[in-house]
């Protein structure tokens, strides 16, 4: 039955998939090696052996159209590969947080570009070779201090550079998951296996910390010192700023700031009980004022006179989703309870 279905073109490649395929040579002539479905002749790797093909790695097509996975060959460094127009104010951007006085600064949370290549395919588009990162809340957070963490590495960077990113919201945040994840993860699907065979295991941030990353500079604006900081435009995942306009100019570092607390409320209050000590930072940088919303610098300050009201011990406890019942409340806490007795053990131990 699979043999039919796939000699009837069920797992053809798409056009999107066929345009990959035609840039594998280049690809691969650079260093950058794409999984197997995309290699020159390749045939499925379940014909002749009664495999059902949603078991098989190449049976996996890429979820986005202008994005795809590659191992580059010197490291086994797992990227990302995006298409996008060259020249463009993207690339131009890019180019700018990926310099190596911005890489090496501990506080810079901008994805770099590790390459740029020529498009093979389409004259006028480029191939911008980056780290692949995973979406920042997969997995799910488990502890307070998880929380707060991610609140104090993505401000953290808002206040380094003249680059504005007017598109900060959650889709456009990811992190480095290589410490959750030792033994790899799928790159599709990223809850598997790279063989695709498994459920992915994976450790918890509390003690493996990872770094998050801001992605999509496609809308971004760069300024000079002396440059008034105003922009125009409605673009951008997050349709909830009050001042987005494209005849009054508002100014863009308000802007992120206002997207990051809305991204705190969202991710974070909105789905978990005892994060109530954030909510006077989120306020205030949702103020439907530009204005009177904190700078980055402010809210940076306001965060760490939070936490230092914070007893320390309460950041390892665990997050509490708003939806769980009073039984797994129990549950939950009984687990939570045993894994902090074991982590205090195990530091005695040591």
């Amino acid at each position: 039955m699979y043999a039919q279905w796939t000699k009837e073109g069920d797992w053809d490649l798409l056009p999107s998939e066929r345009a990959w395929s035609d840039r594998q040579s280049l690809l691969e002539e650079r260093g950058y090696i794409l999984r197997q479905r995309y290699r020159t002749g390749w045939r499925p790797s379940w014909l002749g052996h009664n495999r059902d093909p949603f078991s098989c790695e190449d049976s996996i097509i890429s979820r986005h159209d202008h994005v795809i996975d590659a191992t580059r060959r010197k490291d086994n460094l797992l990227v990302s590969i995006k298409v996008v127009k060259d020249a463009s104010n993207e690339v131009k951007i890019a180019r700018l947080v990926s310099s190596p006085q911005v890489v090496r600064n501990p506080a810079n949370h901008c994805v770099s570009v590790l390459d740029i290549l020529p498009d093979p395919v389409f004259p006028d588009k480029a191939l911008m070779v980056m780290p692949y990162l995973r979406p920042f809340n997969d997995p799910p957070f488990n502890a307070i201090g998880e929380a707060v963490e991610f609140v104090k590495q993505t401000l953290e960077v808002k206040q380094q550079y003249q680059c504005r990113n007017r598109d900060c919201a959650a889709a456009n945040i990811m992190m480095d998951g290589r410490p959750l994840y030792p033994q790899g993860h799928h790159p599709v699907e990223i809850n598997r296996t790279p063989d695709f065979l498994h459920e992915a295991p994976h450790l918890s941030r509390l003690d493996h910390p990872v770094k998050y990353y801001f992605i999509d500079f496609g809308i971004s604006s760069v300024f000079g010192e002396r440059d008034p900081p105003y922009v125009l435009g409605t673009k951008g995942r997050d349709k909830d700023p009050p001042e987005l306009s494209d005849h009054t100019p508002y100014n863009p570092f308000m802007l992120d700031i206002y997207i990051l607390g809305h991204v705190y409320q969202e991710e974070f209050i909105d789905k978990y009980s005892g994060l109530e000590f954030l909510e006077p930072l989120v306020t205030a940088m949702m103020h439907i004022q530009p204005e009177r919303r904190p700078t980055a610098e402010d809210a940076i300050l306001m965060l760490h006179n939070i936490i230092s009201s914070v007893d320390t011990t309460l950041l390892r406890w665990r997050l509490r989703s708003r939806s769980e019942s009073a039984p797994e409340r129990v549950v939950y806490d009984t687990v939570a309870v045993a894994r902090e007795g074991m982590y205090h053990l195990r530091r005695l131990v040591r």
